[in-house]
């Protein structure tokens, strides 16, 4: 969403100006909206040196003068870090971490303890770490003894808050922290993480929406990550402070932070995410086309829109449902006069494949006979003011309450909440507003000061505040919705779309960048955002495509929906007032284009949901910065123009879309190491820097030399089956590599047997070409019996092609386009595909060029 909070404001002007309070339901005064007053800055308290040590099962703890700090071994590359004032350290219950981390060594990970004069050493395989004795700051180092990161001073506390300092090399560069705005290394930059309801933010805004605290850390090809586990405001400064250190830290709560070691920074990712648990597999046709706006009403409207849509063949497979379609804006109702048919509605675009998201806010409207809030009043579902009663704020439906997510038996009540529409066929929920956002106050939130109840299964019970909270209750909520879903449907995959989260909220929902503007800086520095998010461990994430505040240009509408068609979620939305801006305004050319983008996406379907599970087995993001797969070619870190702009789209595919508008010539960077092709021409490349024009209808994209990409017929939604081959589009190199991963797209059956998966494989010559497909993994059965092998950069017809021995049908060879193309039957079995050019006068012919030319003889 968010809407247009300046227009709400603007009307209510004369109540909230007359406020100095929220109300209850009978318009007494009920809380203060005001943070607490400021209290002098506490004088800063170093931990100070080391008195004492004892050696843990995995690890070492150390007495300091001001406090205790203790290092264990999770496994040989993954080192935890606590500290405290205190005595001993408290049973903590983490949010984020996993208690088993995805392929966790605790069984044979070991750390050996040695005592020296001046420091207190733990080795692993990995890794040593080093306790100065002076200052008890900690050094990570490689098991050959290279400096990875060390501290620059002492852990150290002002009242509650603490920070961590750490030295900072001229040459790292760092990653990660979620949606923060701006370009995709954050050095010299600082940032806050507090969950905020960022309307209309730009690129300096922050905070925004998210507390995701990973940080990835890049210096010559070698990573390391830290992962922040601390749910109070944070604080990250990655040098604006200071040219030679960075700092994190919170306001509060304990020091307790994951340092993870690569060293490649594909390693790191994967590593944190197993850590903190990886996104699940998400139902296909969330990867659809996705229409939304704030807001499609009445009924008519939003069947107008879909029936738009099929009548032009634009493919969909998603349209929104905003807050109009409640009555009066209360959570968990349908407005009868607008939506007088909502289930017949929802049934009728079922079956023409649309699938139907609904906006389900977490505020609940305070008033006795509205169900959500006498239900949950009968639970105690809501968080407190200090004096015991509801804390009550006014949002969309007016003076509302918010549900204590901290509780699991709150979280058990939100989920069942959902029964009636998913009994109505509503596809997927969209839980927005939960920063969560307050209307009318300064801090645009609940008090810090407002009380919650911790309830988890298996811990103790306790009350703490907002402060602690806060940046939980995107999460909470989202996953309340999650587990809710699961319950109602348990054999089909659930959609949650948050705009709110923490650490490791991927198991939960997808995410998105919040209200954008509709200018062509928003759809920049979207990339380096989406990118960002990926690393820290979402990888299902979308910007609101044309821009959510405003109304885009002509131009601009349509290379935003060129890029959406390579962004993992590709939602096209916008806010209430603002233009129409569904694919077909703008007139025929620009509909062409448009249309051409999205039929493109649905092609390349096949690719973008293998990447996807493939994310969900080493939480590699589907959209990922280039260094990821090229981390040794140091220009791809160091050059904002390429940094920012060009990024990987899954293995295989590199994206390189115009940095500005139209306004000249722009250099794309193909990395070293492999051929590249144009993805529309087929042409091949050399890597390397290259200048390209800009041009309305074309994005450019790239193929890796080497890659083998399945794609499929095309189709109006991704319940229609693809009628034709599967085609492989292979672009040969020295070793060539791909594969193909399907299901049923919607239910868990693929946990149990009910998939598919295919491994293919090529060795390239100049003169010879062998591809093996590996033998089917898996039970599920293909809508495929036929493939259509494309091959790229082929210089003359092969002399001879044979399918397990056997010779394959005449091939249809293009010398123009340098591309050979032959069809033959798949098999379960697999298969292996041989391509001979021949000899004369016994030298071997040239079909195909390779990164580095040789004979398969």
């Amino acid at each position: 969403m968010t809407r247009s909070i300046a227009a709400f404001l603007l009307a209510c002007a004369p109540f909230l100006l007359s406020q100095t309070s929220s109300l209850n339901v009978s318009g007494a005064p009920q809380a203060r909206q005001t943070e607490r007053p400021l209290q002098p800055a506490a004088p800063p308290v170093v931990l100070g040196a080391v008195s004492a040590s004892h050696q843990l099962p995995n690890g070492v703890e150390v007495a300091s003068e001001n406090g205790r700090l203790q290092i264990t071994v999770l496994q040989d590359d993954v080192i935890r870090v606590r500290a405290t004032r205190g005595s001993e350290f408290p049973q903590k219950y983490s949010y984020a971490v996993l208690p088993v981390p995805a392929g966790a060594q605790a069984a044979t990970a070991k750390a050996q303890v040695r005592e020296a004069a001046d420091r207190i050493e733990l080795t692993t395989q990995a890794l040593q770490i080093q306790v100065d004795r002076r200052n008890s700051s900690v050094s990570f180092l490689a098991a050959d003894g290279t400096l990875i990161s060390r501290d620059a001073a002492g852990i150290t506390w002002q009242g509650e808050a603490f920070t961590v300092t750490k030295s900072m090399p001229q040459d790292e560069h760092y990653f990660g922290l979620g949606d923060k705005a701006g370009p995709l290394d954050h050095r010299n930059q600082a940032f806050t993480m507090w969950n905020t309801d960022a309307y209309a933010w730009q690129e300096s805004t922050d905070p925004l929406y998210k507390t995701l605290g990973f940080l990835l850390a890049v210096r010559k090809g070698t990573s390391y990550g830290i992962v922040l586990d601390n749910t109070y405001r944070q604080h990250w400064d990655l040098g604006k402070a200071s040219a030679d250190e960075y700092s994190f830290g919170a306001d509060g709560g304990e020091v307790d932070y994951y340092f993870i070691y690569g060293p490649r920074p594909k390693q790191v990712v994967s590593t944190f995410t197993a850590l903190v648990g990886r996104a699940p597999l998400p139902p296909l046709w969330s990867l659809g086309f996705q229409q939304c706006r704030y807001s499609y009403f009445p009924e008519k409207r939003v069947r107008e829109v879909v029936e738009t849509f099929k009548q032009k063949k634009i493919p969909l497979d998603v349209i929104y449902l905003d807050i109009d379609y409640q009555r009066e804006n209360r959570v968990f109702t349908v407005d009868q006069q607008r939506f007088p048919n909502f289930t017949g509605m929802i049934a009728e675009f079922a079956k023409q494949g649309v699938h139907t998201i609904a906006i389900t806010d977490l505020h609940i409207k305070q008033e006795p006979g509205y169900a959500p809030y006498d239900s949950g009043k009968a639970i105690d579902a809501f968080i407190k003011n200090p004096d015991g009663t509801e804390y009550a704020g006014r949002v969309w439906p007016g003076i509302s309450v918010f549900p204590d997510f901290a509780r699991k038996s709150v979280r058990d009540w939100w989920g069942g909440l959902y029964k009636d529409f998913v009994k109505d066929g509503v596809a997927g929920f969209w839980n927005d507003m939960n920063e969560p956002s307050v209307f009318a106050v300064s801090t645009k939130t609940i008090p810090v000061d407002s009380v919650d109840r911790v309830e988890e299964p298996g811990r103790p019970v306790r009350e703490t505040t907002q402060r602690e909270i806060h940046n939980l209750l995107g999460m909470l909520n989202s996953q309340g919705t999650y587990e809710g879903l699961l319950k109602l449907r348990p054999n089909e995959r659930p959609f949650v779309l948050t705009r709110a989260t923490y650490i490791g909220g991927q198991r939960y929902a997808a995410t998105w960048t919040g209200d954008n503007s509709s200018t062509w800086n928003h759809m920049r520095i979207s990339v380096p955002m989406l990118q960002n998010l990926g690393i820290s461990g979402f990888p299902m994430v979308g910007a609101d495509i044309g821009g959510y505040k405003g109304s885009p240009e002509a131009d601009l509408l349509t290379k935003w929906l060129e890029l959406g068609a390579f962004n993992p979620i590709d939602r096209d939305h916008t806010e209430k007032g603002t233009a129409d801006q569904e694919p077909w305004v703008h007139g025929p050319q620009h509909e062409a284009i448009r249309k051409r983008y999205i039929e493109e996406r649905y092609r390349l379907l096949l690719y973008i949901y293998t990447s996807m599970e493939q994310a969900t087995r080493d939480g590699i993001p589907l959209m990922r910065p280039m260094f990821l797969e090229y981390s040794d070619q140091e220009p791809l870190i160091t050059e904002g123009a390429w940094a920012n702009n060009q990024y990987m789209f899954g293995h295989d595919l590199l994206v390189a879309p115009e940095p500005y508008e139209f306004l000249q010539d722009f250099r794309v960077m193909l990395p070293s190491g492999n051929l590249w092709y144009d993805y529309w021409t087929g042409k091949m490349l050399q890597p390397g820097d290259l200048t390209v024009k800009p041009a309305l209808d074309i994005l450019h994209v790239y193929v890796r030399g080497g890659a083998i990409i399945p794609r499929q017929p095309l189709v109006q939604s991704t319940t229609e089956k693809p009628q034709g081959p599967l085609e492989l589009r292979i672009y040969p190199d020295r070793t060539c590599q791909g594969s193909l991963y399907m299901d049923d797209g919607v239910s868990f059956d693929y946990t149990q047997g009910k998939y598919l998966r295919v491994d293919y494989t090529c060795e390239g010559y100049q003169d010879a070409l062998r591809l093996n497909i590996s033998p089917q993994q898996g039970t599920f059965t293909p809508w495929f019996n036929q493939i259509q092998a494309v091959i790229y950069g082929v210089k003359r017809q092969p002399a001879t092609i044979t399918l397990d021995g056997k010779a394959v049908n005449p091939a249809s060879f293009d010398a123009s386009a340098q591309t050979l193309t032959l069809r033959f039957p798949s098999s379960a079995r697999g298969a292996e595909l041989r391509l001979s050019c021949g000899t004369t006068e016994q030298k071997s012919q040239v079909c195909f060029t390779m990164t580095q030319g040789a004979s398969s003889k």
